[in-house]
């Protein structure tokens, strides 16, 4: 029994389906998110041996080129976006004999035909019949690409018995609650909910998946993880970069449809959610949803209490100068448009009943990092806390998702010699030590769950239509209103003193990620 650890080792994916001979079909082959993230993913999903045996990779865009021309191409952005340098050339051969390219526009009926033919042409029925399409094209040509996709047959919106079509879309998933409602009538007249896999690279990431592992396979936390204990919570996902050029991109989506809508609220509902009945997909996208519906609703009047906005100024970050946003290229001069979001939020359930939360996002801020601190509730004023006061620092579990992956538990301790002093200290679980430096890409995961058809990290109708819903309250309570003052910070620091005052209102401080080592 004295390797106990290693036979307490729990498989958990005996279960999970298997991969089966298929074609995937990118829909945007040109664009960046394909040479940046898509090949490389497959490729690396290629080297492990998690694709099935046989699959095809179909590229489809607007330019004329030839298979080869394309293979080329990508090859050039392995080698600058691989996660494995270098780019070993036999294995780059063998896994681009099953990469083609399909010449077509998006609106002609003509170009689906070509690409069924394409697809019949390799000879084997599941290649043609199990397809996953993965729309990385402009969100406004989601519909349409659907549309096309069922009237050339290629799209079957009924079960069928021995094959399956998916289709993969990326955000961003409307810009509003009716936007994403019109998006979802559009695409489930062709395709059944269960089709669409709608992504969030974020749910892809390790640390994050590990949240609900955390949470329900340790016992001694879920007596913590509530009310009785926890005093809040702080959610925070840092961005050191500054919006560069991604300024017209960020005029119409500022940080609260950016990064709020999406990141930080599936963040929320992983921390907070109930227990799943089981791991099933549905069962755990149920209590998210019901976690996100659980958000207290915000008035206009509760916005400019609980939610600050801010803008970053000049500054510098590394002794390097960062022009302030509205010098940004294609941004508006007098842009009152958000580079930093602070919120405040209460869960309305059994569990969280007035336990603030609070999530705050931000470019140009000093570090990038995501993480959740958990912070309990102070000890009684009697003992140590009556000596100490507020230099008795309250415990906190830090789940630290990015970079520097693991897990922190601070609490006090004596520090060593004659004197009675007391300091916070620390107990840390590193991912790095603990299982090594190998981290897959987000992207990698999310495309063999696609592939697998396992939906529990893909985001649900009436979980982004919720998810908009809050956002669309706070945009409402915003609208008409300029940045006041203090709602400006520089670049190179952790936001407006704006942000400050409202943890100050509930006698709480944010605690900045500080870098792990």
């Amino acid at each position: 029994m004295d390797n106990l650890d290693e036979l307490l080792t729990c498989r958990l994916d005996f279960g999970s389906k298997a991969v089966e001979p298929c074609s995937i079909v990118i829909f945007g082959a040109s664009g960046d998110l394909t040479a940046r993230k898509l090949i490389p993913a497959l490729y690396h999903l290629f080297l492990e041996k998690q694709l099935p045996n046989p699959f095809r990779v179909i590229g489809f865009a607007r330019r004329e080129k030839s298979d080869a021309a394309w293979r080329e191409e990508l090859n050039q952005a392995l080698q600058q976006f691989s996660r494995t340098k270098p780019v070993d050339a036999a294995k780059w051969t063998a896994f681009a004999a099953n990469v083609h390219y399909c010449q077509g526009e998006f609106s002609d009926a003509a170009s689906y035909q070509k690409l069924e033919r394409q697809l019949a042409g390799f000879g084997v029925e599941a290649l043609r019949r199990n397809v996953l399409f993965y729309l990385a094209t402009s969100p406004s040509q989601f519909a349409e690409v659907v549309e096309h996709l069922h009237k050339a047959e290629l799209l079957r919106r009924h079960e069928e018995k021995n094959f399956w079509q998916r289709v993969v879309v990326e955000k961003p998933f409307g810009h509003d609650s009716a936007s994403a409602r019109k998006l979802n009538a559009e695409l489930t007249r062709f395709a059944h909910e269960k089709q669409i896999f709608r992504i969030d690279h974020y749910l892809g990431k390790e640390t994050v998946q590990n949240i609900l592992m955390f949470r329900f396979s340790n016992a001694i936390f879920e007596q913590l993880w509530g009310r009785n204990s926890v005093d809040h919570v702080q959610i925070t996902v840092s961005e050191k970069h500054s919006v560069g050029a991604r300024g017209g991109y960020y005029e119409e989506a500022g940080a609260i449809r950016d990064m709020v809508q999406n990141h930080l609220l599936q963040v929320l509902a992983l921390v907070a959610m109930e227990p799943p009945v089981s791991l099933e997909a549905e069962s755990i996208r149920d209590e998210k949803v019901k976690l996100l519906k659980s958000i207290r609703p915000l008035l206009s009047v509760q916005v400019a209490n609980q939610i600050v906005r801010g803008q970053y100024l000049d500054g510098e970050i590394d002794g390097q100068p960062r022009p302030a946003y509205r010098k940004e290229p294609k941004v508006n001069p007098a842009s009152n448009v958000e580079t930093y979001v602070a919120l405040k939020l209460f869960i309305d359930n059994w569990r969280w009943s007035g336990v603030p939360f609070y999530l705050r996002t931000g470019k140009n801020l000093p570090l990038s990092a995501s993480e959740v601190r958990v912070q309990f509730r102070p000890t009684p004023n009697v003992l140590f806390a009556a000596q100490c006061g507020p230099k008795l620092d309250a415990n906190a579990i830090t789940l630290r998702l990015q970079p520097n992956e693991g897990i922190s538990l601070r609490f006090n301790g004596k520090i060593p010699g004659a004197s009675m002093r007391l300091r916070p200290v620390r107990m840390h679980f590193s991912y790095d030590s603990e299982f090594g430096a190998y981290t897959p890409e987000a992207y990698e995961r999310l495309l063999l769950e696609a592939i697998c058809g396992d939906a529990t990290l893909f985001i649900r109708s009436d979980e982004v239509e919720t998810a908009w819903g809050i956002v669309d309250a706070i945009r409402a309570g915003w609208d008409g209103t300029s940045l006041a003052e203090k709602e400006f910070y520089a670049a190179g620091t952790w936001g407006p003193v704006a942000a400050d005052e409202l943890l100050a209102k509930g006698g709480h401080a944010w605690r900045n990620p500080q870098p792990i080592t």
